[in-house]
């Protein structure tokens, strides 16, 4: 085996093994998002799991189902996008590549 290509898989494996250590972090580190100026808010985690969503008491008082469904679904789809972002950042420090994505899940 070439001496160059053992230290390529070695630093493969660090690589590997730092992404994989980051993606266990992830799951404790939060986003928020808002929609329609914090009416409604919710904290998204590093592995896009929706934790909680909060809808003030004036939406409520405006009894209008449509306004309350597509504020619910544009902040939690902000909170994914941050989620990712958050994830892309992480992943470049580790990385050096800023466009490098990874599945989730892996």
């Amino acid at each position: 085996m070439n001496k160059n290509f053992g230290q390529l898989l070695s630093q493969a494996k660090k690589i590997q093994e730092k992404l994989q250590k980051l993606q266990e972090e992830m799951g404790s580190k939060t986003v928020e998002a808002q929609a329609g100026g914090g009416m409604v808010s919710c904290i998204v985690n590093g592995k896009q799991e929706l934790l909680s969503i909060k809808i003030a008491e004036e939406v409520w008082e405006e009894k209008d189902k449509e306004l309350l469904e597509d504020l619910i679904v544009a902040a939690i789809n902000e909170g994914l996008n941050k989620s990712r972002e958050m994830m892309q950042e992480e992943m470049a420090k580790i990385t050096g590549f800023a466009g490098l994505q990874m599945p989730f899940g892996m």
